[in-house]
């Protein structure tokens, strides 16, 4: 018999520590048992609500009127219950950006990401990971093994962001080590967050004198005007929401490649593609396993659970996916996941993103077609913290081949 996660000291589930990062599912398991919606420590002595049912999740999403998405209303956080230093601060606490705002500011904020993401040229794009990619993957294929998770999958998204913002080369290294402290999760976190956040301010006004074809002069020269400070944290989100999840997505897309056997032959043959296998890992494994955080306005209920007021409710997106009430009828070619959210506040770059895994998975494939995982577990351990669903690591080995192989000019401008 398989023994439970342990319970936090008021008796709730951990979404938080070594034993959430090994065993989820268990977690969700013990959730369920209180209903649609359950209490849980997201942190230590730190405390939220978390949606575990499908249904309920999709109807809180869509319920503008009953929750905000405004962390100011979170009372624990104000009358000082939530430590200063809570690593949870960075993904909660209240910005100016289109994730933590409501109605009118967020129509304005959200249209202003639209319009500017939309700008983002497609064709582009893939040349872009392409390149990020290849450069790389020339890093480590003269070696014969890597770690998928730090050497690939975490780096691509930021030398392919680094690139959409319109970083100088000499700023593309040190923007690409202020996101992986701030991703770390660990004691850096907070320092590369606040490296990272001065980086864009000083890229905002490189470009407000240089204006170039990227993100950074799009967004502050939207007809939304939005000030310096609307600006950056638009971007901070943009990259924070872009980063992370594309890192953990290109991984999961990998690892269901390299271990399930059936699939990767698939692959090769020509009958799957990379997407299909990518639409199965966003099922199984969305990378924002819990977020969409929302405040109830005023007391009420979400599928007959009590919701009480000014307290975080979360969206467990990995928990909704595999509700066991969802239909059968469901398959993975369904959209009906909630790994991009749902709602007003879903994923307003789901184009790009898949565009940058799916690219990002085809180059290695064709680089490194024997690779194979040193670890056979189907269930890697995660990262610790509540938010995001990704391995710690992923090695694999390969035949040792030549950088030659890679041609010089396919490579990426900037270095990490």
């Amino acid at each position: 018999m398989t023994t439970p996660p342990p319970l936090s000291r008021s008796g709730c589930p951990m979404l938080h520590g070594a034993s959430f990062a090994t065993s989820p599912k268990a977690v969700y398991e013990q959730l369920r048992l209180q209903g649609p919606v359950g209490w849980a420590e997201i942190a230590p002595d730190v405390h939220a609500l978390v949606v575990t049912q499908h249904r309920a999740a999709v109807t809180l999403l869509n319920d503008t009127r009953t929750y905000s998405k405004d962390s100011r209303l979170w009372a624990a956080l104000a009358n000082g219950q939530v430590p200063q230093d809570s690593p949870l601060l960075g993904m909660m606490a209240w910005r100016p950006s289109v994730l933590y705002t409501d109605e009118e500011e967020h129509a304005r904020l959200r249209r202003a990401m639209d319009d500017c993401i939309a700008r983002i040229d497609p064709h582009q794009l893939r040349e872009i990971t392409r390149r990020s990619a290849l450069t790389l993957i020339g890093r480590f294929i003269g070696q014969g093994h890597a770690d998928l998770m730090s050497a690939f999958a975490d780096v691509v998204p930021m030398l392919v962001f680094a690139e959409l913002l319109g970083c100088p080369q000499e700023m593309t290294g040190r923007m690409v080590r202020a996101c992986q402290d701030l991703i770390s999760a660990g004691p850096q976190a907070v320092q590369g967050a606040a490296d990272f956040a001065g980086l864009l301010f000083e890229l905002i006004q490189l470009r407000r004198q240089h204006p170039g074809q990227d993100l950074t002069t799009w967004m502050i020269n939207h007809a939304a005007a939005l000030n310096d400070n609307e600006a950056l944290n638009q971007l901070f989100c943009a990259v924070g929401a872009g980063i992370i999840p594309v890192a953990a997505c290109t991984a999961w897309t990998l690892h269901l490649l390299l271990q399930d056997d059936d699939y990767a032959g698939k692959v090769a043959a020509g009958t799957l593609t990379v997407r299909r296998a990518l639409e199965r890992a966003l099922w199984e494994r969305p990378p924002m396993a819990n977020f969409s955080v929302h405040y109830a306005r005023v007391n009420t209920h979400l599928q007959g659970a009590p919701i009480p007021a000014n307290v975080p409710v979360l969206i467990s997106h990995a928990a909704a996916n595999t509700d066991p009430t969802l239909s059968r009828g469901l398959d993975y070619t369904s959209r009906a996941h909630l790994a991009w959210s749902a709602g007003p506040h879903r994923c307003p770059a789901i184009s790009q993103a898949t565009t940058i895994v799916q690219t990002a998975v085809e180059t290695i494939l064709d680089q490194l077609w024997d690779m194979a995982l040193t670890d056979e577990n189907p269930d890697p351990p995660l990262r610790h913290g509540p938010f995001h669903q990704c391995p710690q690591t992923m090695h694999v080995t390969f035949r040792r081949k030549s950088p030659d192989r890679i041609p010089a000019t396919a490579l990426a401008g900037g270095t990490a």
